[in-house]
Parts: C-alpha cells; sequence; structure tokens
C-alpha cells in the first residue's frame, strides 16, 4: 500500500511541476513517433486504431466524434491535462494507480513511455497541437 502511495505521489509531483511546462515540443514531436502509429494529429484527419490527438489537450476524454471509445473511458471523466496525461502514457502500472484497475477497459493498448523526460515532452508536443 505505501509504495502504491508512493508511485502515485511521484507521478502526480513529477508531472505537477514545472518540468511539464518546461517539456520541449520538438523532442516530444520526436517521442511521439511512438504514438504516430496508432494516432494522427492534424486538424480534421481520421482516426486510425486510436482517436485524432488534435486539440485533446484540455478536452475531456471520449467525446471526439467518429471515433468508438471504450464505455469505461466515455464515463471516466478525465480531462485531459498534464497528470491525465503523463498518467496515460506512463507505464501500465503507473496508469492504473492514477486511473484505476479499470483502466485496462479502455483500448489503449501501448505499454507506456519510460522515461519522464519523453513524457514532459509529448505532453509539451499534444500542447501545441491547436
Amino acid at each position: 500500500m505505501l509504495q502504491k502511495i508512493f508511485m502515485l505521489s511521484f507521478i502526480l509531483f513529477t508531472f505537477t511541476s514545472t518540468s511539464v511546462l518546461a517539456g520541449d515540443p520538438e523532442k516530444g514531436k520526436k517521442a511521439f513517433k511512438k504514438c504516430a502509429a496508432c494516432h494522427n494529429v492534424a486538424e480534421g484527419a481520421k482516426h486510425k486504431s486510436g482517436p485524432n490527438l488534435w486539440g485533446i489537450y484540455g478536452a475531456k476524454a471520449g467525446v471526439q466524434d467518429g471515433y468508438k471509445y471504450s464505455d469505461w473511458l466515455k464515463g471516466a471523466g478525465i480531462v485531459w491535462n498534464d497528470e491525465a496525461l503523463a498518467a496515460w502514457v506512463s507505464k501500465k502500472k503507473a496508469k492504473a494507480e492514477y486511473f484505476g484497475k479499470d483502466v485496462k477497459k479502455s483500448k489503449m493498448i501501448f505499454a507506456g513511455l519510460r522515461k519522464p523526460e519523453q513524457i514532459t515532452n509529448v505532453i509539451a508536443y499534444i500542447k501545441t497541437l491547436k
């Protein structure tokens, strides 16, 4: 239990600090290549196996037209902010600790980014998609 609390605290501290704000969007664009197999990022682009991520920062999860989201994600009430995005693209264990064990009901199968710097850079890149 203490380990879970520590891990969640680490995620929240790491990704609510100014390091997220200081992420490098250009490096994030490069790191995003791992995501591009499943996600488009251009305005108006079609969904792939995952939804188009154009304009998702600050938006509620599971609401983009034309993509069939899991029932879990549609009802989760997630808003894509720094903390939620950081947890979402983290390793599966950290993701489950942040969102709860039912997160496995989502369609996202990505194993997660390993390095906190990659995560902060990807978030910085996602913030530019507007």
